[in-house]
């Protein structure tokens, strides 16, 4: 009987787990906002020619959004890559670098036999030196020539926004035809999906959470509206709301913690906990919700009580066996079935 009824009260404690919530504490209320936001400036004054998207388009990374005028900067261009690629001056100076050491072999054959003087020697000498420095300054400026080429192309990209991100164009600040000044605001990308929470979650419960855990998001408004799934505590992914449930319940979605502030905020007590939650069907940012967090070890030990609480009937069983000529013999004896109805069972 001692057995039976330790069995019996294992599982009332396993079926009282089983019916409370797995989410602790009180819920904090929070706002979503986009993985990225990104306001995209030009770094110089200009006039806008083309604009290449529109507001709420998606874009790619790498994508062009808005151009500015070019044509001067693209005459430039052109010329200063025909100064990259002329090699005459080079040419020209190592040819007058040939002749000069060919004057100076004269030369010095003529002084060897008398019919040239000493400084007329030294002369010829420094003209070759100054033939191989003419050559190295005209092979210098040559280089200089294709870095003030890459140069301007530098500038000339820069008269074009290009997207760093994939997302959403938000807001556009400017008009085709219009002047704007160096980082006046121009364009603004957004991504949210995933959308990004930043909870200021109490110290007390901030320090026991890791990161990878599971949170729950639960929404303004009703499911009726956005037609939203329920949540899989065990946080994988949503569950399509079972027949039966009552409709007008606010949406609910998982999330997972990403990361957990450094330093806390000594005024409200709080440390910012940061929760990302899968957007697929659009929902857009800056969404009052609340956030409940499950911790990994209740949530853990919550679902192994389901797993390893032992049937009832069965310790039954095993606490009013008896062996009698080699055989085990079950008495009969009330035990308690999870609805708590009492059955009499009994068994050879």
């Amino acid at each position: 009987m001692a057995r039976m009824r330790s069995a019996i009260w294992m599982a009332s404690v396993a079926l009282l787990a089983g019916s409370t919530s797995v989410w602790a504490d009180e819920p904090v209320a929070a706002i979503t906002r986009p993985n990225k936001d990104v306001t995209l400036s030009f770094v110089r004054a200009g006039q806008v020619s083309k604009i290449l998207v529109t507001e709420g388009g998606t874009v790619k990374v790498g994508q062009g959004l808005v151009q500015l005028d070019d044509t001067a900067e693209q005459a430039q261009l052109v010329q200063l890559k025909a100064q990259a690629e002329d090699t005459i001056r080079i040419k020209a100076a190592q040819a007058q670098l040939d002749q000069k050491k060919a004057d100076l072999k004269k030369t010095g054959s003529a002084a060897e036999q008398g019919a040239a003087a000493a400084l007329e020697l030294e002369h010829a000498r420094l003209d070759v030196a100054i033939a191989e420095l003419s050559l190295a300054l005209a092979r210098f400026e040559h280089t200089q020539s294709g870095r003030k080429y890459t140069e301007a192309k530098i500038h000339v990209s820069r008269m074009r926004l290009i997207s760093p991100i994939a997302g959403t164009v938000e807001q556009l600040h400017v008009e085709a035809g219009e002047s704007v000044d160096a980082l006046e605001d121009v364009i603004r990308i957004v991504s949210t999906d995933p959308l990004w929470i930043d909870v200021p979650a109490p110290l007390d419960q901030a320090r026991a959470l890791k990161t990878g855990q599971v949170a729950l998001i639960r929404f303004a408004g009703t499911a009726d509206a956005v037609g939203a799934d329920t949540p899989d505590p065990q946080g994988k992914g949503a569950r399509t709301r079972p027949s039966g449930t009552a409709r007008g319940v606010a949406p609910t979605a998982n999330g997972k913690i990403i990361h957990i502030g450094s330093v806390a905020d000594a005024a409200s007590n709080t440390l910012t906990v940061r929760v990302e939650v899968p957007n697929p069907t659009g929902r857009p940012a800056g969404e009052h919700v609340d956030v409940s967090f499950m911790p990994l070890r209740e949530g853990a030990a919550s679902h192994k009580a389901h797993e390893k609480a032992p049937s009832p009937k069965g310790d039954a069983r095993a606490g009013n066996s008896s062996k009698t000529n080699g055989r085990h013999r079950i008495s009969r004896g009330p035990t308690v079935a999870l609805d708590g109805r009492k059955r009499q069972t009994s068994a050879e």
